[in-house]
This record gives structure tokens, sequence and C-alpha cells, in this order.
């Protein structure tokens, strides 16, 4: 059996899926069971814990083959990331004393660059979790190809906004099945210390070629539209955002090439999944 955070979002419902796919049992590490009726329905067994309950998680992490960690996404952290900085000492807690066989997380591409940014989070939560002493591989994961769902209404009016910018400049994506399947696998291998490993597919994906990825799904002209960079602040606070300035600081390490994978001393994987497929998913749902 394996433990899985974040089994009712995108990529833990990926990994958990991909576990039950493969004939492995899971154990739902959820904070709401009401949440996790339908993995309960697929034979998964139902732990309650949150990130904030270091005793709860510890009986969630223990018994288990592995544990797929995925720390809850924070777009709009405080200054200094004190709530990432919690939640990492509490799973710090909770694994020690759990002392699961190995741990696969989810961190990001660029977690390792030293310039001020979003992504900064997952490089403390790569910096914390490190030194455990059981096998640990952290899973940097490139640009989410989901995060086109944003765009679904956009493109269908016509026009799609780019933050990712020149529109010339290829990105490094990838789909969260993708993901979803090299975590499952990873949890079922064995190894010893630390490892990182790097995904992205196999075409990196300019937002020219997304909006033309979307216009031949919709049938109609998709033209990409660049956001003027000097309108984010003022963009993003309209939005509801308190601190956009670790956000705004990602995109310019996307945009300016500081975002990007280490290579050095990692393994490179290549995902199987094209853009087109999950924009189509993407239209499909939104009916």
């Amino acid at each position: 059996m394996y433990a899985v955070t974040g089994i009712t979002g995108q990529v833990g419902s990926a990994v958990a899926s991909s576990l039950l796919d493969m004939g492995q049992t899971v154990r739902a590490v959820v904070r709401n069971p009401e949440r996790a009726r339908d993995w309960a329905a697929k034979t998964c067994e139902i732990a309650q814990a949150d990130f904030a309950d270091s005793q709860a998680l510890t009986r969630a992490f223990t018994g288990v083959g592995g544990v797929f960690i995925l720390i809850p996404p924070m777009f709009d952290p405080s200054p200094g990331f004190p709530e990432v900085r919690a939640m990492i000492g509490t799973l710090r807690i909770a694994l020690e004393a759990a002392r699961p066989p190995k741990i696969v997380c989810l961190s990001t591409i660029g977690a390792q660059a030293t310039q001020p940014n979003l992504l900064n989070q997952l490089g403390l939560v790569e910096q914390g979790l490190a030194a455990l002493p059981f096998p640990i591989a952290f899973l940097r994961a490139a640009w989410f190809m989901e995060n086109s769902r944003w765009d679904v209404a956009a493109a269908r009016a016509g026009t799609m906004p780019s933050f990712l910018q020149p529109i010339e400049k290829a990105v490094p994506m990838i789909a969260t099945a993708d993901i979803g399947r090299l975590a499952a696998k990873l949890l079922q291998e064995s190894w010893s210390g630390r490892r990182i490993v790097e995904l992205e597919s196999r075409h990196r994906v300019t937002p020219i070629e997304m909006a033309a990825a979307f216009a031949r799904i919709l049938g109609r002209e998709v033209r990409t539209e660049v956001v003027v960079r000097k309108t984010w602040h003022d963009l993003f606070v309209t939005q509801g955002m308190k601190n956009p300035t670790p956000r705004i600081q990602m995109l310019d390490g996307f945009n300016e090439g500081w975002i990007t994978f280490e290579r050095d001393g990692t393994e490179h994987v290549l995902g199987e999944t094209p853009f087109e497929t999950v924009a189509a998913e993407l239209v499909r749902r939104a009916g």
C-alpha cells in the first residue's frame, strides 16, 4: 500500500489512479473524507489528516510501502513563505516518526534557483526533507499543461493572453497524467539516498503553438496576445492577490530563462502526452 497526499487534486489523483492501474493499493490522505468518497469506492483506504497535524500525518504514513507528498499549492503566499515553512516542520515530525521506506515528493523545475520567486517554496521543501534518513526522490515537474484550463474561455473568444514571453519561445511543459505515471513508478522502485528526477514532455511548446492547438480543437482562429509586463502587478491585485511579487518573479524566471532544469546530477525523463491532447480534454470538461 502507498500513501498519497493531494489525492483530490489533479496530480494526486493521477498518482493514485496510476498506482491502482498497476495493481497496487492506495491510502488516500485527505483533510476532508467527504471529498474522497469516490476513492473509497475504488477500494482506497481513507486516512484523515492535514499538513498542520503531525500526529494524524504520522498515522497516515505508518505501515505503507512509500509516501507521495504534494504540498498544497500556494499561489499567493505571505512574504518569506511562513505557510510552507510550517508545513515542512510538521511533515518532518510525521515522517521521522512514521519512517516510511521511501518518499516521492512533487517538486518543480527551477527548485534549485537562487533568485527570489514563487517556486522557492518547493526549493525550501527539498532542503527541509533532503536530510531525512531514508530514500527520497524529488520529482521536478515542468510547467503543467493543465494550467491552460484558464485559457479555454479566452480561446473560445479568439484571443489567448500570454504571460509567457516572448510568445515564440518554447516552454518545458508536462501533463499531469505523465507526472502520475512516473510518480507511481518511482514509488515502486528501490534506491538509497536522494534522487532528483526531472520531467517534461517530449516537445516543448510556445504560446503561439498553444493557441494553434486550441484553434484546431475549437475550429476557429485563435491568436496569442502578450500581456504587457508593467500591467501584471495591478492586474494580479485586481484579481485578489495580496502579494503578487513572487508570482511575477516566477514568470520572469521562465521568460528570462533562469527557471530551468538543473540537469547536472539529475535524472531527466520525457513524458508522452502532447499539449493538444490535454487542451482537447480541457475544452471537453469546460463544456
